[in-house]
């Protein structure tokens, strides 16, 4: 295992017993942004870094029972929260890695990947590969329930330039990797870029 994927499993997994209780209010931003995708009935989605599977509940309830909701994450401890929390009904859990997805290619209609991209090794590597198994036409979100001040200032540290998530560094870095933004707000409640990937 390469030492980014033992740091993030490292991370997340002293955090995965009381994630939920710690960010308690941010269901409703979750719903909102899992809204922005414009699920239909029967699509087949995948919550890439799912965690305790927060996103499952409302990206089932937009794909409905004929759909497929699938929530992989890197952190076994963090599946086994989603497990306990009961989200494991709403969704089927993989262990995998976003690098690296036991997928079919253009399996899916969409991607919801909430706090993913910075935690991402190879973020040009990585999103090409949620590009392989997502349809032509299908959509990809990138979502935090905080934007990137709020999120910069809860951690105590400053914004900078190199961010990710800036839209002039995303937008080239989406456009390289197979997806075409379509829609980048980065608000005190909230953070979500939507893309589609282009025929």
């Amino acid at each position: 295992m390469s030492d980014d994927h033992t740091h993030v499993q490292e991370f997340f997994g002293a955090r995965a017993a009381d994630w939920d209780a710690r960010f308690p209010d941010d269901g409703p931003a979750y719903a909102a942004a899992v809204a922005g995708l414009g699920l239909r009935e029967g699509d087949r989605v995948l919550d890439a870094g799912c965690g305790t599977g927060r996103a499952l509940p409302p990206l089932r309830a937009a794909v409905g029972p004929s759909g497929v909701v699938l929530g992989a994450d890197l952190t076994p401890a963090m599946l086994q929260a989603a497990v306990r929390a009961g989200r494991d009904r709403d969704g089927q859990l993989l262990l995998a890695d976003v690098a690296a997805l036991p997928l079919r290619a253009e399996s899916l209609d969409a991607v919801f990947g909430a706090g993913l991209i910075s935690h991402l090794p190879d973020p040009a590597e990585n999103l090409r590969e949620l590009a392989r198994v997502v349809r032509p036409g299908g959509v990809l979100a990138l979502f935090h329930p905080i934007g990137r001040a709020a999120l910069a200032a809860r951690q105590g540290r400053q914004i900078t330039p190199d961010d990710l998530r800036a839209e002039p560094n995303l937008r080239p870095l989406l456009a390289g990797s197979g997806w075409r933004m379509t829609s980048y707000v980065d608000e005190d409640a909230r953070f979500l870029a939507l893309a589609v990937k282009d025929a």
